[in-house]
């Protein structure tokens, strides 16, 4: 891993030279590309800056729309009060606006990651110098990144404009939006096609070079990418791959899943990987955005008491207890500190997410990082040593059990499911069709809330009433605004003001199920780029 983050740094200054916006800038450093590709050191290179292209330099770039995603849901408010929230609300009150900075650098960065693994792709299958064998590996890496990378413009955009070699600003004006489907089918061809070549997560292991691609990896988002479009048996295909390759499995405890002791562990599939090196910036900074003001964080999306409710009716004290954190709180997982829960005088006050500060006076629990790792001095900085999960083996259990489910392979699905509740000491279910569906659902809402998958969940699952389960939680009569305006006794979240109790209630079903376009991207294709429906 050491060795990947290196030369991930290495990349991005050779790669300077020519990532600026496609769309709007030159290309530049050409000529040093075209003199640069001559050994394995160089193509690698360029290929591990295509890894640090999936979260760049800090945490606006990427992880900034992790977090917006999280608030657009029944699980997360925007959550801190103290500051303006012009950089979320447009979006999360669903107030149709295109204008949203964190989006356009969504957008940007995708791209310009997309440019690294085109650079990739252009230059190194002509590299003799080394093996094929190799070759073959980096260019199944740059797909396999590329293909991720529009996966995730994909499922927050619709079809975006296909750029799949070294476009120059002119060449890039003039390629057109694609449809959906084209999108999508051109993912599903950069995944497969970096299935075959991608080695196995215990190859990487034995050669040390954890944190790689593999072809585990590949196929879980392929499988996922399948899902999304409801093309239920090319996804078990995949997904029955990854279960019975033996290469992953579930970590004994809930506790370890999102500890940075667990980095690259059995359970984790795909992560961005990370370092605590303080001369780089190759570290996280997502949890100092998520945490406690009262806490040196920004308290940046705080978990509702909606989702709170949803593990208490479920009997679900473990995973509560690792995915909420509370005011007045007395422990937190994996801190050894006590000094946290005290104030001055050494009395025992619990964990402060004053409620003045923080509209649900709750934080995400998954990014909390104990005192103890903490890099003194530098804790405010992108020097985070906890790799992001882009998915979990968790995750592709209950993606199994979701399209078992609905190919009517119910004992299957059941099995899968029973997985995952096992971990965390839940009792088995055993409904079947309907009722199972619905319990896969909620229990992929327990086990994997904040990690970037209850937007576009509730985005594509389809409610009992024909429309999308997004739509019956917003809206005027949405679920999720009845509770928060007529239902929730909260102490927190309905004494708190400062940020709308009746959040949601400007959802459109005609506009809200794809974010806009960046205002600024559609301006500058001169008209090649047509906005979403509704904005």
């Amino acid at each position: 891993m050491k060795r990947l983050l290196k030369y991930s740094i290495i990349a991005a200054v050779a790669l300077s030279g020519c990532t600026d916006d496609f769309l709007t800038q030159d290309v530049k450093g050409t000529q040093v590309l075209d003199n640069y590709f001559n050994n394995e050191q160089e193509c690698l290179a360029q290929v591990y800056g295509c890894y640090q292209s999936l979260a760049f330099d800090d945490w606006w770039q990427i992880y900034n729309t992790y977090i917006l995603a999280d608030m657009c849901t029944d699980d997360g408010w925007m959550n801190n009060t103290t500051q303006g929230q012009d950089g979320y609300n447009d979006l999360v009150l669903y107030q149709g606006k295109t204008t949203s900075g964190t989006l356009a650098n969504f957008w940007q960065y995708r791209y310009k990651g997309i440019h690294y693994c085109n650079t990739v792709l252009e230059y190194v299958p002509n590299v003799s110098s080394i093996s094929e064998e190799k070759r073959n590996r980096m260019i199944a890496e740059a797909k396999f990144l590329r293909g991720y990378q529009y996966f995730e413009l994909v499922r927050n955009f619709g079809g975006v404009p296909l750029v799949i070699t070294m476009a120059t600003p002119e060449d890039a004006k003039n390629i057109k939006r694609a449809s959906l489907e084209e999108t999508y089918a051109q993912i599903e061809k950069d995944l497969s096609e970096s299935v075959d070549a991608l080695p196995l997560r215990s190859e990487t292991i034995k050669n040390g070079e954890l944190g790689r691609a593999t072809k585990g990896a590949a196929m879980a988002v392929l499988a996922k990418v399948y899902l999304y479009q409801e093309k239920y048996t090319e996804a078990e295909k995949y997904l029955d791959e990854v279960i019975n390759s033996g290469e992953y499995a579930l970590l004994d405890d809930f506790s370890k899943v999102w500890n940075m002791d667990y980095n690259n562990s059995e359970e984790g599939v795909f992560e961005i990987q990370t370092s605590g090196d303080i001369t780089y910036n190759v570290g996280e900074r997502i949890s100092v955005v998520a945490g406690s003001r009262d806490d040196s964080g920004w308290s940046w999306g705080g978990p509702s008491s909606d989702l709170e409710n949803a593990y208490i009716a479920e009997g679900d004290d473990i995973r509560l207890f690792c995915t909420i954190i509370k005011h007045g709180a007395t422990a937190i997982p994996n801190e050894t500190d006590d000094k946290i829960f005290k104030d001055e005088e050494g009395n025992v006050i619990g964990y402060q997410i004053k409620p003045e500060k923080h509209k649900s006076a709750r934080v995400n629990a998954k990014l909390y990082i104990p005192q103890a790792k903490r890099i003194e001095g530098n804790y405010d900085a992108p020097h985070i040593a906890l790799n992001y999960r882009l998915m979990r083996y968790a995750d592709v259990l209950l993606m199994a059990a979701e399209v078992k489910n609905a190919l009517g392979k119910d004992g299957e699905a059941q099995q899968y499911l029973n997985q995952v509740r096992s971990r965390v000491n839940l009792s088995d279910v055993t409904s079947s069709g309907a009722e199972l569906k619905k319990a896969i659902r909620n229990e992929r809402r327990l086990e994997l809330a904040f990690e970037g998958n209850r937007l576009y969940d509730i985005r594509r699952w389809t409610d009992d009433n024909g429309k999308k389960v997004a739509c019956n939680l917003f809206g005027p009569n949405g679920s999720w605004v009845v509770y928060n305006t007529q239902i929730s006794t909260d102490e927190f979240e309905t004494t708190n003001g400062k940020e709308p109790q009746d959040e949601g209630k400007d959802f459109n079903e005609n506009r809200d199920l794809l974010f806009p376009i960046p205002n600024a991207e559609v301006v500058q294709s001169n008209g090649m780029l047509e906005q979403n429906p509704g904005y």
